[in-house]
């Protein structure tokens, strides 16, 4: 299925917006959404714990200290390593790859598979896939970041993607995840292809992140026409004070 939707480029709405993606997309697309204390911004905790600081300063982790219960985890993308002061625990660390798409594929869905959009009453059915699939953090309220849809067997939902990080020019890929019984069937391309027009027919352009040694994940981005732009650090932190 071919879009006649705009194809932007991303200089278009400049890029250099993507090289502080979470933070940048809590001061413009999903700024009404933002917690904010100082140089801090996160999510609420029921949408999720992504964060974003302008850099590693002790001013921006003591500002992110203010929006992190103590015991809870945030999630930071960094142009370096963490290296946060005393009083913060690295739970998990990566190298991500940030991806954007300007020349898309658009694969069929498969056979027999209705691609649904996924509503607020889908809502249950989403947060059990992602806690078996672990695709990524997944509340009650990331259903509100954007677009979200998802392939079901009967009443089962058996795979989904959605939307997450929003900034002007370009709209993240997110949530993508297959039930362990529904795999090789062609679900995630086909789910990604929907989101993404969903994308490009208000303009903009998909995006994405994965961790760089997830090879599997990568072919199938770049089969999309996903291209590297860059790299990233993956701060996965707990407030221990």
């Amino acid at each position: 299925m071919t879009s006649s939707a705009p194809q932007p480029h991303p200089s278009d709405a400049g890029e250099a917006l993507l090289d502080n993606p979470i933070y940048n997309s809590l001061g413009t697309g999903h700024k009404a959404l933002a917690v904010v204390h100082g140089h801090a911004r996160r999510f609420p905790a029921d949408i999720g714990p992504l964060a974003g600081i302008p850099s590693q300063s002790e001013k921006s982790y003591n500002d992110l200290r203010s929006l992190t219960p103590s015991g809870s985890p945030v999630v930071l993308f960094l142009e370096d390593a963490p290296t946060p002061p005393p009083g913060w625990t690295l739970i998990r660390g990566g190298l991500l790859d940030q991806m954007v798409c300007v020349q898309p594929s658009s694969p069929r869905a498969p056979n027999g598979a209705e691609i649904r959009p996924l509503m607020p009453e889908n809502v249950p059915a989403m947060i059990e896939l992602a806690r078996l699939t672990e695709p990524g953090p997944f509340q009650l309220r990331t259903i509100e970041l954007g677009a979200f849809f998802g392939i079901f067997h009967g009443d089962g939902l058996m795979a989904m993607s959605g939307q997450r990080l929003s900034l002007p020019g370009f709209v993240e890929v997110s949530a993508v995840c297959t039930h362990p019984e529904a795999r090789g069937r062609g679900y995630a391309p086909a789910l990604m292809s929907r989101v993404m027009e969903h994308i490009r027919a208000q303009g903009k352009t998909p995006m994405l992140h994965s961790f760089s040694d997830n090879a599997p994940a990568i072919a199938v981005y770049r089969s999309l026409g996903f291209v590297f732009r860059r790299n990233f650090q993956l701060a996965v932190l707990r407030n221990d004070l």
